[in-house]
């Protein structure tokens, strides 16, 4: 009973950290931590592709979702996995200088999407057939994002830069699935916290869609 009780106050955790940061900022799709400076150096690439995930509350929101549907869903770690190799590709597009249709107003819908689905409490069976179409079409979306960045960086940093947002993606996923997973003994428990954390994704996901029309 402890050990359930600690998994659900660090889930809930998470849920207040995005909370405040919606209620503190609105998300700004091209920041990163070089200050909008295209990284020139291995160290700045990396510690940018660390960065933006982050920075950016609607990517955050959304690799926290993907966390959660590995441990929902039988597919489990696969979709995470999908889900950052898309996003590879999605900045690979994007410095190839081929432009995807209305990419902010798609991130923001795909937020908005897979909180409604974690708020369901429950894993709804007909959505295992296209939860993985539908995490490698966002991570191509999200991915193309993340190239704005780095556009007219040197091979060196570029390299790093795809390094870091793969790993620190794939990382949080990797501790929301875990914690979520480690509360399967206790379906209620486990029902109660994607609920709470889909609602706050929905809210993040709405915060950005209407910012974009703001």
């Amino acid at each position: 009973m402890k050990t359930i009780i600690n998994l659900k106050n660090k889930l809930l955790l998470i849920v207040g950290i995005i909370s405040l940061i919606v209620l503190w900022q609105i998300p700004a799709f091209a920041h990163h931590p070089t200050g909008g400076n295209t990284p020139d150096n291995f160290f700045e690439g990396f510690m940018s592709g660390l960065g933006h995930p982050v920075i950016g509350l609607d990517h955050f929101a959304f690799i926290i979702a993907i966390g959660c549907f590995a441990a929902l869903f039988s597919l489990g770690l696969a979709i995470p996995t999908g889900f950052v190799i898309a996003s590879l590709i999605g900045t690979g597009i994007h410095l190839l200088e081929i432009d995807l249709p209305f990419p902010e107003t798609i991130i923001a819908l795909s937020v908005i999407i897979s909180g409604v689905i974690l708020a369901l409490g429950k894993k709804p069976e007909q959505l295992q057939l296209w939860i993985i179409p539908f995490a490698l079409m966002a991570g191509v979306f999200h991915g193309f994002a993340y190239g704005e960045a780095i556009i007219g960086a040197r091979i060196t940093p570029l390299v790093s830069y795809l390094v870091g947002f793969s790993l620190i993606q794939w990382a949080i996923a990797f501790i929301c699935y875990k914690l979520i997973s480690m509360t399967k003994s206790d379906t209620e428990n486990k029902s109660l916290n994607l609920r709470f954390i889909g609602f706050t994704i929905c809210g993040v996901g709405i915060t950005v869609f209407s910012s974009l029309f703001i």
